[in-house]
């Protein structure tokens, strides 16, 4: 496996995965993530995964840069890149159009395509969490059909509601809290995908594969109240990939 190492300030070490992106690539990023986290070092303190690559920090006063990346380099040789894990595919309920997702007859119009159709091809898909960033548990997904790939907006908004499903570009995402955004926003899901209070507070991590389901809304309003008294039983199967 092919990783190349750079400092990242004082206390951290970017490892740097040169292959194109890929789900491939994603398997390989999460086989290192959990190499890190077998080791059970106390030098090390968090790692962060992204599309390509893992930026690792450590305590710069129980360990030094050169310890650290001699310790990834042997993890990288290691590595076995071809086993096979088992996936969590996670079903969003969605319900798309009108104030919930009001950029959606603007897209479909743009792809001469009706709502139903933008909405048939956005549930078809699975998608993979290739990182999560931007904010806590925002998923940058991939699958999109090329179909319904549009550009961000010009002029984001200053504030879009938690649980907003979007479109930018080749990718979908889903907006876990209130903030300015500047994707096309075609749906909105009742569920929490960031509770600081849990234990877990995250609803999914990199790796996983999500699924959108289409519900009206009286399902969203059922669903929002599951959520909030906590009877609400995520929908969520395993399989190989």
């Amino acid at each position: 496996m092919a990783i190349t190492f750079h400092p990242l300030g004082e206390a951290a070490v970017k490892c740097c995965f040169q292959e194109d992106i890929s789900p491939a690539l994603t398997d390989q990023i999460q086989a290192f993530c959990r190499k890190l986290r077998s080791l059970k070092d106390t030098s090390l303190i968090e790692w962060v995964p992204a599309y390509d690559s893992v930026s690792v920090y450590y305590d710069p006063w129980e360990t030094s840069y050169e310890l650290i990346t001699a310790l990834l380099q042997n993890i990288a040789v290691g590595m076995d890149t071809k086993s096979h894990q088992v996936k969590n595919v996670i079903t969003i309920p969605t319900f798309y159009g009108g104030d919930y997702g009001p950029d959606l007859a603007n897209l479909a119009n743009t792809k001469n395509l009706s709502s139903t159709d933008v909405i048939n091809l956005h549930t078809d898909a699975t998608y993979l969490i290739n990182m999560i960033g931007f904010l806590p548990g925002f998923p940058y997904l991939s699958g999109l059909d090329e179909q319904i790939a549009t550009p961000r907006l010009e002029n984001p908004r200053q504030s879009v509601p938690a649980g907003s499903v979007g479109i930018a570009g080749s990718q979908t995402g889903i907006y876990p809290l209130e903030s300015p955004g500047g994707w096309n926003l075609i749906g909105r899901t009742p569920l929490r995908l960031f509770d600081s209070e849990k234990e877990e507070p995250f609803l999914f991590e990199q790796g996983d594969y999500l699924h959108f389901k289409s519900i009206n809304e009286e399902e969203y309003k059922r669903i929002q109240r599951e959520v909030e008294d906590g009877t609400y039983e995520l929908e969520r199967r395993e399989g190989f990939e």
